[in-house]
């Protein structure tokens, strides 16, 4: 299987690395709770068991993609702001109203805190776009145009 390589700013990164982080420091307790679970008996009836088990297996799923994540990431971080790239804060207007959007890598877009994915509709065409630069991005429904007003990294 081909691994693809996917890009986040350093924030992302840091905010992946410590949920990794921090369940690979809770797996002992779950483990534990687990084996006490287990010690009480018929586990079939046994609920706190069925409980642990899932917590845990959830916990092992997580870490699992977590750590793939962690793997193929490149973490992003923008060096100037002649043009956008991944990392970069836009200031763009649309329809009169000026906000600042940031491109940021997949797994930390957060459209309500206008964090956009670098691979959205937005994302990619705003990206290597300079100031002055238009911008016609055609979403399913309608068609929008920024208008880039200002690039900060």
């Amino acid at each position: 299987m081909k691994s693809v390589t996917t890009y986040m700013t350093q924030e992302g990164y840091n905010k992946i690395q410590k949920e990794y982080d921090e369940l690979e420091a809770a797996r002992p307790e779950y483990i534990k709770k687990l084996t006490q679970a287990a010690d009480m008996g018929d586990r079939s009836e046994n609920a706190a068991y069925t409980n642990a088990k899932r917590k845990l297996r959830w916990s092992e799923n997580r870490l699992r993609f977590l750590k793939k994540v962690l793997q193929y990431t490149t973490v992003a971080v923008p060096s100037q702001i002649d043009y956008i790239e991944i990392g970069s804060h836009v200031k763009v207007k649309l329809n009169d109203n000026e906000f600042t959007l940031h491109i940021v890598g997949l797994h930390e877009a957060d459209p309500m805190n206008k964090k956009v994915s670098y691979k959205s509709p937005v994302g990619s065409a705003l990206l290597n776009k300079h100031v002055g630069d238009t911008v016609k991005i055609q979403l399913e429904d309608r068609q929008i145009e920024y208008e880039v007003l200002g690039i900060e990294t």
